[in-house]
């Protein structure tokens, strides 16, 4: 008994508490998990880069998200961070285990190491995210019998100064140009005309676009917003170096081209120039034995209006399957978007398929919320938006990009959880893009030189599109090491 309860007393029971909170009974060392047995082994079997052990890959794939960082990399392949952050400073990269990494840094850090680094397209990203959350954009919903017919997306594209906001502005009998600083578009809007053939009424939505960089960005996000292209040719100018330019990315968009002939009341006006010069670049005129039509046009008299609208109905009925489903949750495009002072963010979209009603929540890009109201192109307010047709939206929480998708989701939760991962995903692709590669070498010589001049700036416009053109263009204009420009 005495044996007993001195046992008792010397050995705490198993599972008790010790003394200063230590467990008591038997130590027990933690158990590896079967991976980081595996990598115990694989960085001893690893060849050393810079006194660092890391595995190979053999040429293993790793896909890789715009910006992303170290611990991406490390998790992909299964080692650890603070590895990589060596290797790359053997390789003379300084780079930090969390920050957002440029394409090009992952990429020399993959080669390196024997890995295919793939960075992950923005609309593949946009796709993996949406299918996350079991939802699909682009397409219409049930069969043949469910589609409707639709009225055909005009883009008006053409070299500088060729009348293509007058010309707009004669179809749809109001006055842009006056606001226009100069006579340069600028903003993106979107209206809808009618016109009659055949004794049948038949809507045409007409797209304005500054110049060809929106242009070029919405295909580029993959947003097939346009049926139609009208270049507009001024018969006095001929083709111009930007005329060349629009219809190429009419072209590559793979949009059929309806040619309007502008400013035909001028006196050294040759209409028969311009179909010549059109010719070398493939558009050959229905009266020279081609399939294009070619329409004058002039919009300060008011003249050959209907004729050109005729032409882009039959175009569309000849070349073109414009049907969409007008019963399913709406998706589209947001064309442009800015923040109203009284009303807060309004973004202008155009739906492509199904139907948008006040009240439906959606998510634009990074911006999502319920839509409050929504106008018309003359301000008036409507209860609805079928396929094709241009609206004003109200109630966003933020100011969407021009170009950005747009799509109506059952409840507000997954509308916000969508716009919070974009969001996250443009400012870490964002931060990549801005932090160009500094290596030891630059690192050591502004230590020497001192600090860099800084050019702070705020950017502000009328619209996001603006913005967006004037960001791309300033980050372009190569200013050197001496002064830096974060924007």
């Amino acid at each position: 008994a005495l044996a007993s309860t001195s046992d008792r007393t010397t050995r705490a029971p198993e599972g008790t508490q010790g003394a200063f909170g230590r467990a008591g009974g038997p130590v027990r060392r933690g158990r590896k998990s079967k991976r980081a047995k595996r990598q115990e082994f694989d960085q001893m079997q690893a060849p050393a880069i810079g006194g660092v052990r890391v595995r190979k890959g053999g040429g293993e794939i790793v896909r890789l998200a715009r910006g992303a960082s170290l611990t991406d990399f490390a998790d992909k392949v299964g080692v650890d961070a603070a590895s990589l952050v060596q290797v790359l400073f053997h390789m003379g990269e300084m780079v930090t285990a969390t920050q957002s990494v440029n394409d090009e840094t992952l990429q020399l850090l993959g080669t390196e190491l024997d890995y295919d680094v793939q960075i992950v397209s923005p609309e593949d990203e946009d796709r993996e995210l949406l299918e996350s959350f079991s939802l699909e954009f682009g397409e219409d919903e049930g069969d043949d019998s469910n589609l409707a017919a639709r009225p055909p997306v005009v883009t008006v594209m053409g070299h500088v100064d060729h009348g293509k906001t007058k010309l707009l502005d004669a179809l749809r009998n109001s006055n842009v140009v006056a606001k226009e600083a100069g006579g340069i578009t600028q903003s993106i809007g979107a209206y809808q005309v009618a016109t009659e053939l055949d004794g049948v009424e038949r809507a045409i939505t007409l797209i304005d676009t500054p110049g060809h960089e929106a242009f070029t960005a919405m295909r580029a996000r993959g947003a097939q917003a346009t049926d139609i292209a009208i270049l507009v040719v001024a018969a006095d100018d001929g083709v111009m170096p930007q005329t060349v330019e629009a219809l190429n990315h009419a072209k590559a968009a793979g949009v059929p081209i309806v040619v309007a002939v502008n400013k035909i009341d001028k006196p050294d006006a040759d209409p028969s120039k311009a179909r010549g010069q059109l010719t070398e670049y493939g558009l050959v005129p229905e009266e020279y034995g081609g399939d294009t039509m070619f329409v004058d046009v002039s919009a300060k008299a008011g003249t050959g209006l209907e004729d050109l609208l005729a032409a882009v109905v039959l175009t569309a009925d000849a070349s073109l399957d414009l049907r969409a489903n007008p019963d399913q949750n709406a998706e589209g495009l947001a064309i442009e978007a800015h923040l109203d002072r009284g009303r807060g963010p309004v973004a202008t979209v155009l739906v492509q398929r199904g139907t948008l009603r006040v009240g439906d929540t959606l998510v634009a890009g990074s911006a999502f919320g319920r839509v409050r109201a929504m106008l018309d192109e003359f301000g008036e307010t409507i209860e609805e938006a079928t396929p094709s047709r241009p609206a004003l939206v109200l109630g966003l929480t933020s100011v969407p990009g021009a170009g950005d998708n747009f799509m109506v989701v059952t409840d507000d939760r997954i509308a916000r959880q969508i716009a919070e991962k974009r969001e996250a995903r443009e400012r870490n692709a964002l931060l990549a893009k801005r932090s160009s590669r500094r290596t030891l070498e630059d690192f050591m010589s502004s230590l020497e030189n001192g600090e860099t001049d800084e050019l702070l700036l705020i950017l502000k416009g009328d619209g996001s599109g603006s913005v967006e053109a004037l960001e791309d263009s300033l980050a372009g204009i190569d200013i050197g090491s001496e002064v830096a420009l974060p924007m």
